[in-house]
């Protein structure tokens, strides 16, 4: 695949952000995204796909009823792309998913994709025109808060439908579980000048996010609780393992994230 604790409150329903009721396993040894693994129907209730006419092309992450995080890189355009939450399987006609127009995406001001630094900001907040319907399927992800990133070899979860060793678009939601790394690991592999304060590295460890998997998120599990802390914004073009791919570090724009909903 490619590229602490706060909640949002979370309207009629019971379920805290961060708490899956159908519970995700995650096993050491099922470690590929590239080649990789199927999550558990129902088990990341925030992932969504974006979509235009049926088709995938990123993901995001669902933060309360009315709000959507994804990367800005992914462009997204209301009217154009819609949200999909509670799909697992792209493929099923079964699944209760619900289709939800974008009001409006709103892309971080120093969001920047021109220079040397890969998409810096890399964040977009989509404001769904109708709130999402909570339920065991369905429900938000807690957002890392700042100065709160779990240190340097935390293992931790991303997920998407993006790019495997096999296919270009797997059927089935795949995930992986990657180690964190510091900022200066994550410089060593990539320059000094690339990795900004709003970016954090994981994998370089026979894994890694891959096209397809934009705009998803990748979550640390503590006492049982989900959060985000990062969104899949960019890496190298051949999904290489063995090279950390980067994320939009959330705790570095939590606060703009807040404000912008606390807003709009």
């Amino acid at each position: 695949m490619f590229l602490m604790l706060s909640c949002f409150a979370l309207v009629a329903s019971g379920l805290g952000c961060g708490m899956p009721s159908i519970r995700p396993q995650v096993r050491e040894e099922d470690n590929k995204i590239v080649n990789g693994q199927n999550a558990v129907s129902g088990s990341w209730p925030w992932q969504v796909s974006l979509q235009e006419s049926g088709f995938h092309f990123c993901g995001g992450s669902l933060i309360n009823q009315n709000w959507v995080v994804t990367a800005g890189h992914c462009r997204v355009t209301p009217g154009r792309h819609h949200v999909v939450l509670g799909e697992h399987d792209r493929q099923s006609n079964a699944e209760q998913i619900q289709v939800i127009s974008i009001a409006r995406a709103i892309t971080h001001p120093y969001y920047n994709n021109q220079t040397w630094v890969n998409f810096n900001n890399d964040v977009t907040l989509l404001r769904l025109a109708s709130p999402a319907r909570m339920s065991s399927r369905v429900s938000p992800v807690c957002l890392a808060t700042p100065g709160s990133d779990p240190a340097a070899g935390t293992r931790c979860v991303t997920t998407g439908w993006g790019k495997t060793g096999q296919t270009s678009s797997p059927r089935y939601l795949q995930q992986t579980s990657l180690p964190l790394l510091s900022s200066t690991q994550c410089r060593q592999y990539w320059g000094q000048n690339k990795i900004t304060d709003a970016m954090i590295c994981a994998g370089a460890s026979g894994v890694s996010s891959c096209q397809g998997d934009s705009g998803g998120p990748l979550v640390c599990e503590r006492s049982g609780v989900w959060s985000q802390v990062g969104i899949v914004s960019w890496g190298t073009s051949n999904c290489n393992v063995r090279t950390p791919a980067v994320y939009a570090r959330v705790s570095y724009l939590r606060r703009w994230i807040d404000q912008t909903v606390a807003s709009n």
